[in-house]
């Protein structure tokens, strides 16, 4: 029996509770549906990877365009799905807000909203960045449905020494409402532990950067779910693109190392 909106929502906040779990980021249904068969728990939308499956770059994809596709990704799976919501698609704060209650109605458990300025022209300073935190957790609050907001700074990503600024902004997110803090581009022991205790006891989450770093060692280290971004859809874009290159020189022994059809259409039958 399929899982209801409601059911998802709630198994997603119960895997915010405890443990460490791994939060996959599908770029459209068949991916989605993949990681599913595949056994993972939850799954996180990716703006990068989606943008890419339209032949758009990352964060020129419209408001309405996006909502469109967490609708289509929450209903085509029986996993709680994480909103990859960019910056709220506005600016002011009664704007995120207004998005974030748009958000809501597509189906999804969570629903991040991150710092970087529209234009990517930098961030929203700390003071104007908390009211934008404020303001979607109001709109969830006023919604009555039990979404898990996640707030993320992206400041790290463009100056991996900024660790302190990026905490002190996680830190105020969290006493905004926040459920979930993120800073994508944390890496090294000691800074994911201090991240880990600044925003305690509100869950962090952590972006692979090293893929070298084991589950295992993030966990021990308090993190509470891991997600890849649009990782796993690089990884498919490299391996069509070195097949294509292959085939572009006359020769086709790349197509040898694909998953069968008969295994695809028995993964993707089951969803019917």
């Amino acid at each position: 029996m399929a899982r209801t909106t409601a059911e998802k929502r709630a198994r997603f906040r119960a895997l915010h509770q405890q443990g460490c779990f791994i939060l996959p980021n599908p770029w459209d249904v068949g991916s989605a549906r993949l990681l599913q068969h595949l056994g993972f728990d939850a799954l996180a939308s990716t703006s990068s990877g989606y943008a890419w499956t339209t032949g758009r770059p990352d964060n020129t994809v419209s408001r309405d365009d996006v909502l469109q596709h967490l609708t289509t990704l929450s209903a085509a799976v029986d996993l709680p799905v994480n909103a990859d919501f960019e910056s709220g698609f506005a600016a002011d704060p009664d704007g995120v807000a207004a998005n974030v209650a748009l958000g809501i109605k597509t189906g999804v458990a969570g629903l991040s909203i991150e710092d970087r300025k529209l234009d990517g022209s930098g961030l929203y300073e700390k003071s104007f960045a908390v009211e934008r935190i404020r303001a979607a957790r109001a709109a969830i609050d006023q919604s009555k449905e039990d979404v898990l907001l996640v707030a993320r700074t992206e400041g790290l990503l463009s100056d991996p020494s900024a660790l302190t600024p990026a905490i002190d902004k996680l830190v105020a997110f969290a006493e905004a409402g926040a459920d979930c803090l993120y800073a994508p581009g944390v890496v090294g022991k000691e800074a994911i532990v201090a991240m880990v205790r600044a925003v305690a006891p509100k869950p962090l989450n952590v972006l692979v950067m090293d893929p070298a770093v084991p589950l295992a060692e993030l966990a021990d280290l308090g993190v509470r779910r891991v997600s890849i971004g649009g990782s796993l859809a690089t990884v498919a874009w490299a391996a069509t693109v070195g097949a294509a290159k292959a085939m572009r020189g006359g020769k086709f022994d790349s197509l040898a190392g694909g998953m069968s059809g008969r295994e695809l259409n028995g993964i993707f039958g089951k969803f019917n």
